[in-house]
């Protein structure tokens, strides 16, 4: 029976890295819409309640503990869209494969374990591999 679940987890494990080679561009990352001022006192954003220039566009992420933002020009931001989604699935993706590797190297180790277990005879203890060391005697 568990040479069976063992089939369907390699099964699993291997239509997952199939999935994975699957995965197109991607990039991870905040993308934010955001209105900026000039400065200029005559320019419409100076305005009291006014949005300011904009939109534009920008993706924020994480590198080695500092933060990168790279301008997304706006007729790029559903291709932008789509490979944030990408990564996300990406992800998912080997969260899964690590689960199902995980089980299945489980499986495997106890399946390993059985089938020692059952050759050894009845109630013999297992052998330690270090040598015992003299008792000492307490004067």
């Amino acid at each position: 029976m568990s040479d069976t679940r063992i089939q369907k987890l390699e099964q699993q494990r291997d239509e997952l890295k199939r999935q994975l080679a699957a995965i197109g561009d991607m990039r991870q990352g905040s993308l934010a819409k955001r209105y900026r001022r000039c400065g200029k006192p005559t320019c419409h954003c100076a305005r009291e309640g006014a949005e300011g220039h904009g939109p534009s566009w920008s993706l924020t992420r994480a590198v080695e503990g500092k933060t990168v933002t790279r301008i997304i020009p706006a007729e790029a931001v559903e291709r932008t869209r789509d490979q944030m989604a990408e990564f996300q699935r990406f992800r998912q993706l080997t969260r899964e494969l690590i689960e199902v590797n995980e089980r299945l190297c489980d499986m495997r180790l106890r399946s390993e374990a059985g089938r020692s277990g059952a050759t050894a005879k009845k109630g013999a203890s297992p052998r330690s591999s270090r040598a015992k060391l003299p008792s000492r005697s307490r004067h």
